[in-house]
């Protein structure tokens, strides 16, 4: 037995480190890169499944959170961000060089489910290959489209031409061949698809045989123009615009963490207390919101529990709109910190919050007897829309959706940032695996968020006056390390919130990647909706809590 076979040996199943890797996959490993936040192994394009499986049996990495595409002067590059969802701190990149003039490599679908569309949108926008994907077409740009628009080679101004069957069956590729099936349209414009999302079902009598989300009808390159964006002043307007519903701040965090990570920013102590004050409050009205829909989209009630949601949800959006001066969009972090202390006078703000978590425990109980303790919703809810803990991770779910199948993942706990670790809350999961399980976690969660948001009040009302640091010293101009490389994560409220940047020595991103929580867990609903019923199908959509705004970014 060589030397590396003993070390792998002695290694596998315990917490490998960087050496240990290498000498697990081998000859596939070409060279080694050292990321911001976990190694890098090149491997070759045609080892993917061979390392990936290694990777996820032998050493633990059963998460693939994110596929990065991209091109370079001399080659094309996929690069897979695993991690575990026992233990968020282990980190690799698998990063997999392509000729530049036949840029093909293996596909990783067979061994994670999830890689199915993040390989898709590198076909789409970068031009990459996968050999072995069961399905390698366009996700979020029309079949016909011209060109990859995140390649070198691509021109903005080259007209779109389109050619029409003029007498062609729309509706022929999608008989799939069996005339006891039925092909049914939901969307893209229907309130139960919450936006522009177009669901291709059919159906055998009333149960889903198949159902396929068609997205991108809401596709506006924010990739594209996070990367023509500086990093200290221009790209963070931008995270606002992904998840809309109420989650600014969640999302201007992803970004922050990232570019603080890759540019070696601090941040103050008080200023951490308001993110995390403030991300909260943005959690408990997001999570508002999909409570509310939800109970809309199974027992069609408006008057009562959407409308009693949408309320106490204003009062959240009141408390942030003093807090940043918006709404909606409110670009109020700042790298090293906020833009601004909070508002005057103080003790009326806090008031106002505390007004609030006063009045959320008789509120929590009374959505509880109308919609958990409602015999309808439960008939419609418990036990449809079953998600299995194995393919929920095997599809890259995160979030509620992730916890209400027993995964106890919440990256808050597991890869701590802003003031997380010093306050006592509690991570929720629920082991139905269900549609009910799915309202269950974010009804409880929001109890736990103002556990949080409480004792960041405490700890602001107390904090000494001459200490209140909101931003640290950043430079007006940052330039990162030439080809420095990040892949940093928040627990947004639909689940885990990535970005991934480059940078090439200059104040913009090389490459700006963002992994959506909203995309993997749409790429689930087949799993989940087959063989449910139409109406299951909608409860199970709604159960999942997308945003088409982070869906196709």
């Amino acid at each position: 037995m060589s030397a590396d076979e003993e070390l792998v040996e002695t290694t596998v199943g315990s917490d490998l480190d960087a050496d240990g890797i290498a000498a697990l996959l081998g000859e596939a490993v070409l060279d080694r890169e050292e990321h911001l936040n976990a190694p890098g192994f090149v491997i070759r394009p045609d080892a993917v499944q061979e390392v990936l499986t290694k990777l996820r049996d032998e050493a633990g990495f059963d998460h693939l959170s994110c596929v990065t595409a991209q091109q370079y002067t001399d080659r094309y590059e996929s690069i897979y961000h695993l991690t575990s969802y026992d233990d968020r701190q282990r980190e690799v990149s698998v990063v997999v060089p392509t000729d530049p003039e036949r840029p093909v490599s293996q596909s990783a679908e067979p061994v994670f489910r999830t890689a199915d569309w993040h390989e898709r949108e590198a076909y789409d926008l970068v031009g990459i290959e996968y050999e072995g994907h069961p399905d390698l077409r366009r996700i979020l740009l029309p079949q016909t489209w011209q060109g990859h628009p995140l390649s070198l080679e691509y021109h903005q101004d080259k007209p779109q031409i389109v050619t029409l069957d003029a007498h062609k069956n729309p509706l022929e590729a999608d008989h799939r061949g069996n005339s006891e099936t039925m092909f049914l349209n939901i969307g893209p414009h229907h309130p139960a698809t919450h936006g522009v999302l177009h669901l291709k079902a059919v159906l055998d009598g009333e149960q889903v045989a198949d159902v396929e989300p068609d997205i991108g009808y809401l596709h506006r390159c924010e990739e594209q123009m996070c990367q023509a964006g500086t990093y200290r002043h221009q790209i963070m307007p931008y995270p606002d615009r992904w998840d809309y519903i109420s989650a600014g701040l969640l999302n201007e965090w992803a970004y922050a963490r990232a570019a603080e990570d890759l540019a070696d920013l601090e941040v103050p102590e008080y200023a951490q207390v308001i993110r995390t004050m403030s991300a909260e409050l943005c959690r408990i009205a997001s999570h508002l919101l999909a409570m509310g829909t939800f109970a809309l989209d199974v027992n069609g009630d408006f008057t009562a529990a959407f409308m009693y949601a949408i309320t106490d949800r204003e009062r959240v959006q009141d408390i942030l709109e003093d807090l940043t001066g918006q709404r909606m969009m409110f670009n109020y972090f700042r790298l090293g910190g906020v833009a601004w202390d909070l508002p005057e006078p103080r003790e009326e703000f806090f008031g106002k919050i505390r007004d609030f978590l006063d009045h959320l425990p008789g509120a929590a109980e009374e959505y509880h007897n109308l919609i958990t303790r409602n015999e309808v919703f439960q008939l419609r809810c418990v036990d449809t829309g079953y998600l299995s803990p194995e393919v929920a991770k095997s599809y890259g779910c995160t979030g509620a959706v992730a916890r209400a199948s027993g995964i106890d993942y919440d990256l808050r706990r597991d890869d701590p940032y802003g003031y997380y670790d010093e306050l006592d809350w509690e991570v929720i999961t629920e082991d139905g695996c269900d549609n009910y399980a799915r309202l269950l976690v974010r009804m409880r969660e929001v109890e736990q968020s103002a556990r949080i948001i409480e004792q960041c009040v405490d700890l602001l009302e107390d904090w000494p006056e001459d200490d209140r640091e909101i931003q640290s010293n950043v430079p007006r101009t940052l330039k990162p390390d030439e080809d420095a490389e990040i892949y940093r994560a928040v627990e947004g409220a639909k689940g885990e919130l990535g970005i991934y940047i480059r940078s090439d020595g200059t104040d913009k991103p090389a490459r700006f990647k963002i992994r959506s929580p909203c995309f993997s867990n749409l790429q689930a609903l087949p799993a989940i909706a087959e063989g449910e019923y139409i109406p299951d199908l909608i409860a199970a959509l709604g159960s999942l809590d997308i945003v088409l705004g982070e869906v196709d970014r």
